[in-house]
């Protein structure tokens, strides 16, 4: 889920970008108090973070996301598809094998194709819906202002409650508020709700990511230490691991952050190819493993298949921050390309990683690498350390939403505000470091995140704001065609939700 901030002092919602004038100091006889919304109104504050450590170089344009701190400049259309692999490509992919396991060679491969292809259909549809939010926004502010007398005109206009800031393109809860907003009557009370429950599942999402970051790290850190004699049980490498992660999730400093993702991001890119490499050697027959999975483990391949997916977050900020955003989208456009491969790189990942092991495939590939060869043991420690790095900045993401909650219902949050936010993170880490510690059975973990939180994010908002978006004018319905598409995708989403879940809870219940 990416997310961007100015390092500067600012209270703006996430995503939005001080104008030149107002870095210029020309705010339009407004006070600065009056320009931004106050951290009280839900918005992260970020006011210590910034250094001037680069000559010349403007931080208050320096932008943080998952993949790391970059410069705020207009990408293009190579920059946009490498953040596109990068927010895509992580410890879901090394999870394929073994949603290969639970599917079948053949049924896991047609099932993969076709969940990619679904994902790719919603994340256009909520692209539309976002250029639609944002143009009948448009609209609306120009008629208020026409309608506003002529000495009035300079106030700032009211925040829509779908929470979007008229300065910025929305996101995708800013955009699941507005359809509701500006829906058919009998669903706009909704608008603030549902807004509400896309940054929930969002949370959910990233601190479950921070929770299977645990379980994957301790897994692969302890096979490398039991190879050399110091053999742990798995929850101590846990409690060990306690100590780098609170560490990095309590670093304020972007540039540092940024270092991490750096490397975090080598180190993935290796460890794919290496992987490969062993997985790719000495393939047995494929008559040798299952073309069907059981029925009963199909909801397990769907939790982990749509984990692996789940980047629906992603391409809104990636398109609003392209110098042609059209090009984000169109038929060979960067969503389209990027994604056939990203899909083509998980169905043969995870058909080689099931066909090299077999019944015998971990939740992560990575630890069915050999034991005892020094190329395979760096892959472990590349992929854990990497991973160990990329904790903090998915755990920035649910920080940015849940802490101006807390801090506006606290008042110690907002009286010792970077001393409470410190303790505010590091329970935070204790909380995802329980969880781990309940369920560290890494394959069941991925699958119970994917279909609990995963799979309302990719594949049951965006059907329905499709829907509501099409019944917003007057008197007009959708096509046939538009209610059966969107009726199958809730079907396929509210069955894998269901069961997926159910399946996971099942099964972890019953290794604990």
């Amino acid at each position: 889920m990416p997310v961007a901030i100015s390092v500067e002092e600012y209270h703006g919602p996430l995503g939005v970008y001080r104008t030149q004038e107002q870095r210029a100091g020309n705010h339009g006889g407004l006070p600065m108090s009056d320009l931004h919304p106050k951290p009280e109104e839900g918005r992260y504050t970020v006011h210590h973070h910034h250094h001037r450590e680069r000559p010349g170089h403007d931080y208050a344009e320096d932008v943080i996301t998952v993949q790391g701190v970059q410069p705020h400049h207009k990408t293009s259309y190579g920059e946009t598809l490498m953040h596109l692999f990068k927010g895509n490509i992580g410890t879901g992919c090394y999870a394929m094998g073994d949603a290969f396991k639970n599917g079948g060679l053949v049924m896991a491969t047609l099932l993969t194709l076709l969940l990619g292809f679904v994902c790719v259909h919603c994340q256009h549809v909520l692209i539309n819906c976002a250029n639609v939010m944002a143009e009948r926004r448009r609209q609306r502010e120009a008629q208020e202002q026409q309608q506003q007398p002529q000495q009035q005109q300079v106030d700032t206009p009211e925040q829509p409650a779908g929470g979007a800031s008229h300065h910025q393109p929305p996101d995708f809860a800013d955009t699941v508020g507005l359809c509701f907003e500006y829906g058919p009557p009998s669903v706009r009370r909704w608008a603030p709700t549902m807004r509400a429950a896309v940054n929930i599942f969002i949370c959910v999402t990233q601190l479950g990511f921070c929770c299977i970051y645990f379980v994957f790290i301790s897994s692969n850190f302890k096979q490398i230490a039991d190879r050399h004699g110091f053999v742990l049980d798995v929850h101590l490498h846990m409690v060990l691991l306690l100590v780098p992660i609170v560490l990095t999730s309590i670093i304020t400093k972007l540039k540092f952050l940024s270092y991490c993702s750096l490397t975090a991001n080598v180190f993935m890119t290796f460890g794919i190819g290496i992987t490969f490499y062993y997985a790719l050697q000495d393939l047995p027959s494929p008559s040798e493993r299952n073309y069907v999975g059981q029925i009963d483990q199909l909801p397990l391949f769907f939790g982990t298949a749509i984990f692996a997916f789940e980047g629906i977050a992603l391409v809104l900020p990636l398109q609003n921050e392209m110098k042609n955003p059209h090009d984000f989208r169109k038929p060979f456009g960067v969503l389209n390309l990027g994604s056939v491969f990203i899909v083509a790189l998980f169905t043969v990942f995870g058909f080689i990683g099931y066909l090299k092991w077999g019944e015998e495939v971990e939740g992560s590939m990575t630890l069915n690498l050999p034991d005892n060869e020094i190329l395979a043991e760096s892959v472990k420690a590349m992929i854990a350390t990497g991973v160990l790095l990329g904790y903090a900045l998915q755990f920035f993401v649910a920080i940015m939403i849940m802490w101006p909650m807390v801090q506006s219902r606290f008042t110690i949050a907002r009286t010792h505000p970077i001393r409470s936010e410190m303790a505010f993170r590091v329970l935070l880490v204790l909380l995802t470091f329980l969880i781990a510690e309940c369920v560290p059975k890494l394959s069941l973990f991925i699958s119970l995140i994917g279909a609990f939180c995963s799979s309302a994010l990719a594949l049951m908002f965006p059907p329905v704001i499709e829907l509501i978006v099409a019944y917003s004018p007057v008197g007009q319905k959708p096509s046939r065609w538009l209610l059966v598409k969107n009726a199958l995708i809730l079907l396929l989403a509210v069955l894998g939700f269901a069961t997926g879940t159910y399946e996971s809870v099942s099964k972890i219940i019953a290794e604990v």
